[in-house]
């Protein structure tokens, strides 16, 4: 019995779990794993990998899934919302790219079909590496981050093309005119096809198998679906790929639609990742050693050649200097989609095998220095900015109006542009309470503006913005940015100006505090850990648990598990590790309160509560360190200090029960 296939595809999970999980560690997209597993273990470096035909075939599996995928996520509605950025964005970068690229290629001494060819090749962007970076560093939603992403649309969308036109380009055609009439009649039946699949045959027969309640039957019938329409499209002379984006298209409108991309996600991933390294295998270690200079340098003219022409369409399309640098950045590699229209080049002879392995060269090194490029875009845009660039580069063509930010003193900054941080805002203009927004999103700021808002475009990491917003004399800052690296640095920036504003900070993950506490914020909130406690609140409400006891309960846990942090520093730092346990806080004293008429020593707030009462605040006047004769009326504030579980014990005493009725 013939083992080889089996023996391979062990060798290939078993290396792809270990980088995949090295890299997950070090926070590189695993895409880059797989190719370098190809790498290792292909024919020109260990040799291990025997069944390269069975796995390519297990690679084009992979193509069809991922195209299907693609086919599910597309969205004729979200395209229209960023139709500018899509069509004029990136058509202008597609152009451009391919046109220099191929003057370039000319150098190489090729002639003008492969050198035409190579400039679409090298025109093309990594959508799975860019978007998982952003993903994980929350820029989807930013004002760069949806260019990137209309960019890499358009170029999604303009591989079908490229592919179909790619036989023509080869030569294979003789007849160009009426294979382009037949073209265009495969292209009316399929849009044909397409349609009435969206509209009525896919929702009626994804609905008949959906009631039957059978997640294996559903399963059998999206890959039924996808096959069937890929195979039909090879049998029309158009690649299983275009036909696989096809079945997804028809399905991506059902609703439907989203059961089957969480389902196909395993599958597509798995099979995906033989797709690259099936690239890895092919590349020649042997061509890359004896043409080192040459690769190194074809490299560094294509970072080069993407990074400007990226940056450029993002500037015509209204980018600030340092949105055009991260553009520029995150676009300058060569994608995994150019792999696939790189193997149909060399089937129909476009390229000969030379060209194509200095083509995998630059590829698969490009995308692996694409997680560092996009970590230094943004440090490398603030030193840029620090020289004396022309006014019309640095606001870029279409500047925001700038409004003047009255001086302000105990009021609040908002820094971020996620909707945690507009309600903020909007809840704090409806408190008539002194604010100012910094927003890091020119078309976000320019709607605000509008509507009367006190808002300032900029990055708060740059003492010139926070200055703008006038931190030196601001009381609180809250920081809502999603990004713990960023978070950082805008909490040292704040408190080089400033050591008194007191910073509350959003992050998103419990482990993230310690160092945010470290570097001077007052507060943290870690969103999955508050999201739980929110949770559970709810849960003891429904079981009728009394709301004192909840609070002392939250106040517990949050102590407990915020705890562990600082029990990690030394005995020297007792204070300091009790100082962030205290909490002043605000109770009004309202009518009927067990504690109207009665003194500080009746009350005993610190024997039986551990509380102490700092102040009283009467009708507009201060009592600073009442007596223990003072006597408490109603509508009085009263500023108690403790520990959170304190504070939540004692703050029934305010309410209209008697403490002493409920013990």
């Amino acid at each position: 019995m013939e083992l080889v296939l089996l023996k391979d595809i062990v060798i290939i999970f078993a290396l792809s779990t270990v980088v995949n999980f090295l890299f997950t560690k070090i926070r590189v997209p695993t895409i880059i794993g797989y190719l370098l597993t190809g790498v290792i273990t292909g024919p020109y470096f260990l040799g291990i990998i025997g069944s390269h035909h069975q796995i390519e075939l297990l690679a084009e599996i992979g193509v069809v899934l991922l195209m299907f995928t693609i086919g599910l996520e597309f969205s004729i509605n979200h395209l229209l919302r960023i139709r500018k950025i899509v069509f004029l964005g990136g058509f202008m970068q597609l152009i451009l790219t391919a046109g220099i690229t191929m003057l370039l290629a000319r150098l190489y001494s090729m002639g003008w079909t492969g050198a035409l060819f190579v400039g679409f090749l090298t025109a093309l962007s990594s959508t799975a590496v860019v978007l998982k970076l952003m993903q994980e560093r929350s820029e989807i939603t930013s004002n760069y981050g949806r260019t990137v992403l209309g960019i890499l649309i358009f170029q999604d969308i303009i591989l079908i093309p490229l592919l179909l036109f790619t036989p023509m380009l080869g030569g294979e055609v003789s007849d160009q005119g009426g294979q382009l009439l037949v073209l265009l009649g495969k292209t009316i039946v399929l849009v044909g096809m397409v349609y009435i699949g969206n509209r009525w045959l896919m929702p009626r027969l994804l609905t008949l198998v959906a009631h039957t309640k059978n997640q294996e039957l559903f399963m059998m019938s999206i890959f039924a679906i996808c096959l069937s329409v890929a195979l039909l499209t090879a049998e029309m002379g158009i690649s299983l790929a275009f036909g696989a984006f096809l079945a997804g298209l028809m399905i991506s409108e059902s609703e439907y639609s989203h059961n089957a991309f969480g389902q196909l996600i395993p599958f597509k991933d798995t099979f995906t990742s033989f797709f690259f390294v099936s690239i890895g295998l092919l590349l020649d270690l042997s061509f890359v050693a004896n043409h080192f200079m040459l690769v190194v340098s074809t490299v560094l003219l294509v970072l080069f050649i993407k990074m400007v022409i990226a940056g450029g369409t993002a500037f015509i399309l209204g980018h600030t200097f340092r949105g055009t640098i991260m553009v520029g950045f995150a676009l300058c590699q060569v994608g995994e989609f150019s792999f696939i229209l790189a193997q149909s080049g060399l089937k129909y002879d476009i390229i000969p095998d030379y060209y194509y392995q200095l083509f995998l060269a630059v590829a698969i090194i490009s995308m692996s220095v694409t997680p560092l490029l996009m970590m230094l875009s943004a440090p490398v845009a603030t030193r840029m900015l620090k020289f004396p660039l022309p006014k019309i580069w640095v606001d870029g063509l279409f500047p925001l109006p700038q409004i003047e930010i009255p001086e302000l003193k105990n009021h609040v900054v908002f820094i971020g542009k996620d909707s945690r941080s507009l309600n903020l805002s909007v809840m704090a203009k409806y408190l008539n309470m002194p604010y100012i927004s910094i927003i890091f999103d020119p078309g976000t700021v320019k709607k605000l503006q509008a509507k009367g808002e006190t808002v300032i475009y900029g990055d708060a990491t740059n003492e010139p913005i926070l200055e703008k917003a006038h931190v030196k004399t601001a009381d609180i800052v809250v920081i809502s940015v999603g990004n713990q690296i960023v978070s950082m640095s805008i909490i040292d920036r704040i408190r080089h100006l400033t050591p008194h504003a007191f910073i509350i900070v959003r992050t998103k993950k419990v482990n993230d505090i310690q160092e945010l506490y470290r570097l001077g914020a007052n507060q943290v909130i870690p969103e999955e850990f508050e999201t739980a406690i929110d949770l559970f609140e709810r849960i003891l409400r429904k079981r009728l648990v009394p709301q004192r006891e909840i609070n002392m309960i939250i106040a517990k846990i949050r102590g407990d598990h915020y705890g562990i942090f600082r029990e990690e520093t030394s005995k020297s730092d007792q204070l300091f590790q009790e100082l962030p346990n205290l909490e002043i806080m605000a109770l009004k004293v309202r009518e009927g309160s067990f504690v109207v008429g009665k003194s500080i020593s009746e009350i005993r707030f610190r024997k039986v509560f551990g509380v102490t009462l700092v102040a009283i605040l009467r009708e507009d006047k201060l009592i600073e360190h009442p007596d223990v004769h003072s006597v408490l009326e109603k509508h009085d504030v009263v500023y108690i200090m403790g520990r959170s579980e304190q504070i939540a014990s004692a703050f029934e005493l305010f309410g209209k029960d008697d403490p002493a009725e409920s013990n």
